[in-house]
């Protein structure tokens, strides 16, 4: 949307510590889910965390409330900036994080809350982990609104309900696919 990037924002709870071998499968591919991501077209930018190798943090990283009595301290969650929901979908259920999501209940626990949320934000401005808790928060709470939001019912930066174009998105998904072939080769050998 001109003069608008969407943030989006994802928490999960792991079945194990990052470091267990349940989680092998996921920590294996988080390198390659990244470099697809940048790889991606309409890809702007995510949070690295603090104490890592990549990109710097976004702020202090915090968690929304269902972290609580998970016994976790820390947990999966990314925070990035899109030029848009086709962009977005054509890198989510295609390629490299498309096979990752297919193997994602062996390392992640069930949640009772919503997986990820999406906003607008005017370009230029970049979002803090706690604008992800936040509205993760605010989505679980009150179902999707302008505020925040998921493919299944997006809006547009003004507020008003849009469709996904679904044509843009398979189109996406096929110019990124010609980038990415060597990371879904390398993704397709590793455990689940």
């Amino acid at each position: 949307m001109r003069g608008h990037h969407l943030a989006v924002y994802n928490f999960g709870l792991h079945v194990d510590d990052y470091e267990s071998p349940r989680v092998e499968g996921f920590r294996l591919r988080e390198p390659l889910n990244f470099e697809a991501a940048r790889r991606a077209e309409g890809y702007l930018g995510r949070s690295g965390y603090d104490g890592e190798p990549g990109p710097a943090s976004w702020g202090e990283k915090v968690y929304p409330r269902f972290i609580r009595g998970s016994g976790f301290d820390d947990a999966p969650s990314s925070l990035s900036l899109w030029t848009g929901l086709e962009a977005l979908m054509a890198f989510t259920y295609s390629g490299v994080h498309a096979d990752a999501l297919k193997h994602a209940r062996n390392w992640n626990r069930r949640q009772a809350w919503p997986a990820l949320v999406f906003w607008w934000v005017r370009e230029g401005t970049r979002p803090v982990w706690a604008d992800g808790a936040e509205r993760l928060e605010h989505l679980h709470d009150n179902g999707p609104t302008p505020r925040a939001f998921t493919f299944k019912a997006p809006f547009c930066p003004d507020g008003d309900a849009i469709a996904v174009d679904r044509e843009n998105v398979k189109a996406m998904a096929g110019r990124n696919a010609a980038g990415q072939e060597d990371l879904l080769a390398a993704a397709r050998t590793l455990k689940a």
